[in-house]
C-alpha cells in the first residue's frame, strides 16, 4: 500500500500552463500519475497536451473527480491557490512553490486546520510526494525510486529526499511511499503526520526519517516514535559540522539559543530507539540491516 496518494489519486495543476507546472505535470502524468486538469482563469476551455484547463479548481473538481491539486504558482500567489484547492473540493494539496512568505504560509496553515480539518497540505517548499509505480506528485525523479515497500520514506530535505531513494535503490529495496516535507517553518505536513500514517500502513514495515538542523520538529518526532510507534526507524540528520548558530538553506533550519542541533536532534531519536546514521549511506545501510531482518 502507500500514504496519501495511490494510483488512484486524481491530480490537478494549478499552474499546469506555466513552464514549471507543464514540464512536472507532463513529466508526472508520463510516470503514470493521472494527471486531469489544469487551471488558469485565462486559459479556461485550452489545453496542455490533452490535459483540460478550467478557470477554477472547483470547475475541475466537478468535471473530473480529482481528489488533490498540486501548486506551481509564484510565491505571491500561493496563499490564495492553497484556499482556492481547500474550497474547491480536494483533500490533499502538494505546495511546491518556494520562497512563500512564512506570515502567509500561518495564514493559510490555520485557516486550513479550522475550515478544512480534513484536508492535508503537503509543503511549500517541498518536492512533493512519491508512491513508486503508481503516483508521482512534484518534482521528484521517478526513476531513483524503486516500487514495491516495505520502507516509507520521510525527509525534511529536498536533495536528501532523492539521496535517501536513491541508497534504497541501490541496495534494492523498494519504498512505499516517499513523503518530502520541506523545510519552512510552518509546513503544512510534519514528521508526525507521516509517522502515523506510517505506522498506520501495513505495507510499510520500516521507516527511513531524514532531518537537519533547526527547530524542534525531530525531537517532536522522536517522542512520538518513542510513544507511538512499534516498526523500526533510521534516520539522518544533517548538518552535524554545521557552527553553532549557522543558518542552513532552508528558513527552518535555523539553530538559536543552544537548541536544534544536530547532536541534540540524534541523542533524542537514539533515545526513542531510532539507528542513526552519521551520513545518509550510513543510515540507508542501517536500513538494509533491518530490511534483512524481515
Amino acid at each position: 500500500m502507500s500514504i496519501f496518494v495511490n494510483s488512484e489519486t486524481k491530480v490537478i495543476y494549478q499552474g499546469l500552463t506555466g513552464s514549471q507546472g507543464k514540464y512536472y505535470g507532463l513529466l508526472n502524468r508520463d510516470y503514470g500519475t493521472k494527471v486531469v486538469a489544469g487551471t488558469n482563469p485565462k486559459k479556461a476551455g485550452t489545453d496542455v497536451e490533452g490535459i483540460p484547463i478550467f478557470a477554477s479548481v472547483a470547475e475541475a473538481v466537478g468535471e473530473t473527480g480529482a481528489t488533490a491539486s498540486c501548486i506551481f504558482i509564484p510565491a505571491p500567489g500561493v496563499r490564495s491557490a492553497v484556499l482556492e484547492a481547500a474550497q474547491g473540493g480536494v483533500d490533499f494539496i502538494v505546495a511546491i512553490t518556494e520562497g512563500v512568505p512564512a506570515h502567509d504560509e500561518a495564514l493559510f496553515y490555520n485557516q486550513l486546520r479550522k475550515d478544512f480539518p480534513n484536508v492535508q497540505l503537503l509543503g511549500p517548499n517541498c518536492p512533493g510526494i512519491i508512491s513508486p509505480g503508481e503516483c508521482n506528485i512534484g518534482i521528484t525523479a521517478g526513476h531513483i525510486a524503486l516500487p514495491g515497500g516495505p520502507v516509507g520514506i520521510v525527509s525534511r530535505s529536498g536533495t536528501l529526499t532523492y539521496q535517501a531513494l536513491h541508497e534504497l535503490k541501490e541496495k534494492g529495496i523498494g519504498c512505499t511511499t516517499c513523503v518530502g516535507i520541506g523545510g519552512d517553518p510552518v509546513p503544512g505536513t510534519s514528521f508526525i503526520d507521516c509517522l502515523a500514517a506510517f505506522e498506520a500502513d501495513p505495507e510499510t514495515k520500516a521507516v527511513m526519517m531524514i532531518g537537519e538542523i533547526g527547530g524542534s520538529a525531530e525531537e517532536e518526532a522522536a517522542e512520538f516514535i518513542s510513544n507511538n510507534m512499534t516498526k523500526p526507524i533510521s534516520a539522518y540528520i544533517a548538518g552535524v559540522t554545521a557552527p553553532p548558530g549557522k543558518k542552513m538553506g532552508h528558513a527552518g533550519a535555523i539553530v538559536s539559543g543552544g537548541k536544534g542541533t544536530a547532536k541534540a536532534k540524534m541523542e533524542a531519536l537514539e533515545e526513542a530507539g531510532v539507528k542513526v546514521g552519521n551520513n545518509p549511506t550510513e543510515a540507508g545501510d542501517l536500513m538494509a540491516e533491518i530490511v534483512s531482518q524481515f
